[in-house]
């Protein structure tokens, strides 16, 4: 068994935010291999996301965004659970970073869920009907146009899009999110303002 320095411990905890003795579990489960432990505490993260996403989220924040220049302007709610998170300084940097997003990317939607049926059917309709998917054989059609709908899906629908120039999305940006705080948390709301529009 390797041997678990204070030193790695530390880096551990301020690569992932995760606490103290979760860092050193996951540390002596990857033989100290940092790289691992950060797998480990990833993927225990978003089981432990999973297993919040039922909890009420009735607390929380709305916040504002008034990009530089006061052209546009965001106003967005973000829940959690208890008021405790909410006061943290880490949800309200998540809330601006989630608020900047929505200014400079423009979704529409802030789940996949979110999206009406008729509006995805529609979607759904109008790329199976475009000649490029027309002109392929029928047995890969289906594929193509769920192909093209996670692509639509990364540009209207906000816990999909990639977070800035990251290689994570903003969900999974959220989900690191309820792991550290041990709360589940979502977008419930957003508006997005440009002037002229």
């Amino acid at each position: 068994m390797a041997t678990i320095t204070a030193e790695t411990v530390k880096a551990l905890r301020e690569q992932s935010g995760a606490g103290v003795m979760e860092c050193k579990r996951a540390l002596e489960e990857a033989g100290g291999d940092l790289e691992k432990a950060v797998a480990l505490l990833k993927e225990r993260g978003q089981a432990a996301a999973a297993k919040r996403a039922d909890r009420e989220a009735r607390d929380g924040l709305i916040s504002s965004y008034i990009h530089p220049g006061s052209r546009i302007g965001v106003l967005i709610e973000v829940n959690c659970e208890t008021d405790f998170v909410a006061r943290t300084d880490e949800f309200q940097k998540l809330v601006r970073s989630l608020a900047v997003q929505v200014a400079g990317l423009r979704p529409v939607y802030t789940t996949v869920e979110a999206i009406p049926a008729d509006v995805l059917e529609a979607k759904r309709a109008e790329l199976l009907a475009s000649d490029t998917v027309a002109a392929k054989p029928e047995a890969v059609r289906a594929q193509i146009v769920e192909g093209q709908l996670k692509k639509w899906f990364s540009e209207v629908v906000l816990t999909e899009q990639p977070f800035r120039d990251e290689d994570r999305t903003v969900g999974a940006l959220i989900t690191e999110a309820i792991a550290k705080t041990g709360e589940n948390i979502r977008v419930r709301r957003f508006v997005r303002f440009e002037l002229g529009e």
